[in-house]
């Protein structure tokens, strides 16, 4: 038997891959994030799964289901928010499911931050504008982040930053940002994409803050922040450029 760590992408129930809805049918338990996922995503599981809503669990008990289910002779798929790359606490689970002898894999979803990005129609990657992606968080209300990844020094190259678990503290944030990207840097903020209760604000470095807290956001939010966001004015990319097409018709 085996635990299925699957991506249930940014909360959608049609946002998942075609792996992830059919493992999500031979699984007879389901472990799921309630706060980040529509109910919708459920909707793919067996019927008369067990349904077990891990929001107010630890990571002791979150295994010791897992771990239980397994040994009754069932497949369990364990849902993450967005794609289990990034903050999915995947690292501490399989840690433990290895010590348990537990096998398991793991299914790739759609991250919020894609789903953000597609809802207001930018690319991330603008020719001369932004050519990397920087997929960061605060450390404020959660451990610690790694001497060398400071926020500065990610702003400092200009790359388009994504900011995971930093919502309650988007002022602090744009506040550090604005000596780097400039206060009429865009900025988009999104809160439960492709969700019912979907809100995505479109703003600056200096309005954003405002226009979070009118919304009263504080969690199951992404921030982008980039001048990609807001570019209109860039070179066409080498792969579609005229010189190079030019090249070709010209190579002997």
């Amino acid at each position: 038997m085996t635990v299925h760590f699957i991506g249930a992408g940014p909360g959608a129930g049609d946002l998942l891959t075609l792996r992830a809805v059919r493992l999500l049918g031979e699984s007879q338990v389901c472990l799921y994030a309630g706060t980040y996922l529509d109910a919708e995503v459920l909707s793919h599981c067996p019927p008369g799964a067990h349904l077990v809503d891990t929001q107010h669990l630890t990571l002791d008990e979150i295994t010791a289901r897992l771990v239980e289910a397994t040994a009754q002779g069932h497949h369990v798929a364990r849902l993450c928010s967005g794609d289990p790359s990034v903050y999915s606490a995947v690292a501490e689970q399989t840690r433990r499911l290895d010590a348990a002898g537990v096998p398991w894999d793991v299914t790739p979803g759609v991250p919020a931050y894609a789903a953000a990005a597609a809802l207001v129609g930018r690319e991330l990657t603008v020719p001369e504008v932004a050519q990397s992606v920087v997929l960061t968080r605060t450390h404020q209300d959660s451990t610690r982040m790694p001497a060398t990844e400071e926020l500065a020094a990610f702003a400092a190259t200009g790359a388009t930053l994504v900011l995971h678990l930093s919502i309650r503290h988007t002022r602090r944030l744009a506040a550090e940002l604005v000596p780097h990207y400039g206060e009429a840097c865009p900025v988009v903020v999104g809160s439960q994409v492709t969700q019912p209760g979907e809100l995505v604000l479109r703003g600056t470095l200096a309005d954003i803050a405002d226009q979070v807290e009118a919304a009263g956001l504080r969690q199951a939010a992404v921030i982008l922040v980039g001048a990609a966001l807001g570019a209109a004015d860039f070179v066409e990319s080498h792969l579609y450029s005229c010189h190079r097409a030019a090249g070709r018709a010209t190579a002997p």
